[in-house]
């Protein structure tokens, strides 16, 4: 079995300025993309899936092919859109902002029959984080609820630019997700204290709390009990009237964790992330691929 890898590319970086998802950041103009779809073809990743919105179809279509990526792996396009809701549901007056990352999840279901991982677009994971993600969604193959994800330490995914938001992970004695709560705002301050945002104000936060990167893996089932939990959260009202309410992974996992549906195994790695959260993150990240590349982690052309 040959997992599926999802990736969530339909946001239109306005922190960052541009279509980051196609920012060239090698030697070549590789994207990040480039750089996770070659590590998870290393890892034994079968298909990539991206999901995008039709605003810029064209030109993703025309970067992202199959031929870029020699043909060693198979690739969808699926969209994340504001009027992709269940039957019986309407988009509210004022609404612009897209529903949230579990909602582009969602999307993915019609063209997933596989254990499958989820990424960002914009995110450098490290080849052992793909590679720990695919053992073990080969292991789980067949089964229900048995999800995954791998974390980082909080300290290591900061940036030096503007705030960023993480899912801040307990874990149990079993090595298992207990409960993971999105973190909005997160960012050192002049004494070095690393901060998070709510609607109370202004909190603290440990810098080296395990946190999500959005790393996940996920059984098919997930789709299934996502659509049912997203028709919960639009019958809220609270929701309806906030037009900024998401519908995250984490509330997601949460959920299913919660009521015994699910488990979510923590794995670990020596995996160092990295990310264009803005603009002036890209220097530093050109210069660790360049790193990398030197160190022969990846060769200085990705693709033949």
């Amino acid at each position: 079995m040959k997992p599926t890898l999802v990736v969530l590319a339909a946001g239109m970086g306005s922190r960052y300025g541009s279509l980051k998802q196609m920012d060239g950041v090698g030697p070549n103009n590789e994207a990040i993309i480039d750089y996770s779809i070659y590590d998870a073809i290393q890892a034994g990743f079968g298909k990539v899936v991206f999901v995008i919105r039709h605003l810029f179809e064209k030109e993703f279509r025309e970067i992202f092919t199959a031929e870029r990526f020699g043909n060693q792996i198979e690739v969808e396009f699926v969209f994340q859109e504001l009027v992709n809701l269940p039957e019986g549901f309407s988009v509210p007056e004022g609404r612009e902002k897209p529903w949230g990352t579990n909602h582009a999840v969602m999307m993915a279901a019609p063209v997933v029959d596989t254990p499958f991982g989820v990424i960002n677009s914009d995110d450098f994971y490290g080849r052992e984080g793909y590679q720990v993600l695919a053992d073990y969604l080969r292991s789980v193959d067949g089964q229900k609820g048995k999800y995954c994800m791998v974390g980082y330490n909080l300290s290591n995914t900061l940036s030096e630019f503007g705030s960023v938001s993480r899912g801040e992970c307990k874990v149990d004695e079993n090595g298992n997700l207990a409960s993971m709560v999105e973190r909005l705002g997160i960012q050192r301050q002049a004494d070095g204290k690393v901060t998070y945002k709510d609607e109370t104000g202004e909190h603290e936060i440990d810098e080296n709390a395990p946190v999500s990167m959005n790393l996940f893996g996920f059984t098919p089932d997930y789709f299934a009990e996502s659509e049912a939990m997203f028709k919960d959260f639009l019958s809220n009202p609270a929701n309806i009237a906030n037009l900024k309410a998401e519908y995250y992974i984490p509330m997601a996992v949460n959920a299913l964790i919660n009521n015994g549906k699910a488990t979510m195994k923590v794995l670990s790695s020596d995996a160092k992330w990295f990310g264009v959260t803005y603009k002036e993150d890209r220097p530093d990240v050109v210069a660790r691929i360049q790193k990398l590349i030197a160190d022969g982690v990846y060769p200085a052309k990705l693709w033949k």
